[in-house]
């Protein structure tokens, strides 16, 4: 049986930068994942272009049942630190919108620093490597299986990289998780997180009818409020300001949505019912929002006919149509557009330095697997870098 100090299973974001941290302190390292190509949720990331951090990380922004978790990994590996790394890479960047950086390039350049630097430390990567049985004896021996042949593998430690369920299609599974009951630590129920959301019935015609339009909107869920654009698909509603509230909406629950963030609805209809009370409500309307969603507005709010002839009371009923706009969504698309999974191993049973299991001593969790869930733009690459820093130091 072959030995070796660590074996971590999942070559993405997480595992291969804990791979490298490990191998770069002298340990043998084996990186296993059951795909053909390492980093694939990297390389389709950010349109192709990789949105590896963002200049705001902050642990306020991370959902989990524990969330004072993240801050130490995050603070001991911060984003600056991982830009400088993308520096000396010589990988051009820039920062767009609200502090979220991309490649110039396209994202194959991050997944190349990654590989350079696993080669340099030394990291032996398997991949269309399936995992079998995992035992916990005398240190951990997990069963494999490439090109039909198996091969155990024993090692000191183990770390679990594997990711959550959102994007089946590039071959996530709920493996980790898996792992996690095997040794009995508990887990924080799963669900897509960043990802658009549905609708039935009507409210399903009205957006479809709307469909590839966009607004600036601010969309809120109980505290949480996020102003980002907003997209009209034929299922719903999608956009960043949809993808982010997504994380806190819950089935049953209502979401308010303002079509014209920033704009006073009420006191541009009054100024032009002063200066134009003879242009349509759906026309002045349209000066607000886009025409085709002002027709729907205005219907909506049961407002017809000139502008001059409504009232201050119809004309605020028009406003709050577009400001406050409560719906109630059936669902979302679920994993397979989600670009997270919420929910995770339970981070109570992890140590927020190390990453290791306190009961289990070896087992190490980090990345997505984890009850740690970043917001939109950069901020779960981030996560992965983070803590998978902080298990390549003690793993």
């Amino acid at each position: 049986m072959e030995r070796v100090d660590v074996i971590i299973l999942g070559a993405g974001a997480a595992g291969m930068f804990a791979a490298i941290e490990a191998g770069r302190r002298g340990r043998r390292v084996v990186l296993i994942d059951h795909a053909k190509k390492p980093g694939e949720k990297i390389r389709i990331s950010g349109g192709g272009r990789c949105n590896f951090t963002n200049l705001h990380i902050a642990p306020e922004k991370f959902l989990s049942d524990n969330p004072h978790f993240a801050r130490s990994a995050l603070a001991r590996y911060s984003q600056h630190d991982f830009t400088a790394r993308v520096d000396d890479a010589g990988i051009g960047w820039h920062e767009k919108t609200l502090g979220q950086l991309f490649c110039d390039g396209r994202s194959q350049a991050i997944i190349d620093m990654l590989l350079g630097d696993m080669a340099a430390a030394g990291v032996d990567l398997r991949l269309s490597t399936t995992v079998g049985a995992i035992r916990h004896d005398d240190g951990f021996v997990v069963e494999t299986l490439r090109d039909g042949v198996g091969a155990p593998l024993r090692s000191e430690t183990l770390v679990i990289a594997t990711g959550g369920k959102s994007v089946p299609k590039i071959g996530a599974t709920g493996f980790g998780y898996r792992v996690a009951e095997q040794f009995d630590l508990p887990l924080i129920e799963t669900r897509p997180a960043l990802v658009p959301l549905t609708f039935t019935d009507s409210a399903r015609e009205e957006m479809a009818a709307l469909s590839g339009l966009s607004v600036d909107a601010r969309v809120a869920c109980g505290r949480a409020v996020f102003d980002e654009g907003l997209l009209f698909t034929h299922r719903g509603l999608s956009g960043p300001s949809i993808l982010q509230i997504s994380s806190y909406w819950r089935e049953g629950g209502a979401i308010t949505v303002d079509l014209a963030a920033g704009e006073d609805a009420a006191g541009a209809l009054r100024a032009r019912r002063q200066s134009a009370g003879r242009i349509s409500v759906k026309k002045a309307l349209s000066e607000v929002v886009p025409e085709r969603l002002a027709q729907q507005i205005s219907a909506r709010a049961g407002v017809s006919g000139r502008l001059g002839d409504q009232s201050d009371a119809r004309i605020g009923r028009l406003a709050d149509a577009v400001h406050h706009w409560e719906i109630t969504p059936a669902g979302s698309e679920g994993y397979r557009t989600a670009e997270v999974t919420l929910g995770g191993v339970d981070t109570r049973s992890l140590d927020a330095k190390t990453m290791m299991a306190r009961r289990v001593p070896g087992l190490f969790f980090i990345g997505e697997v984890v009850d740690v869930t970043g917001w939109l733009g950069g901020y779960n690459f981030q996560w992965a870098w983070s803590s998978g820093w902080a298990a390549g130091q003690v793993c």
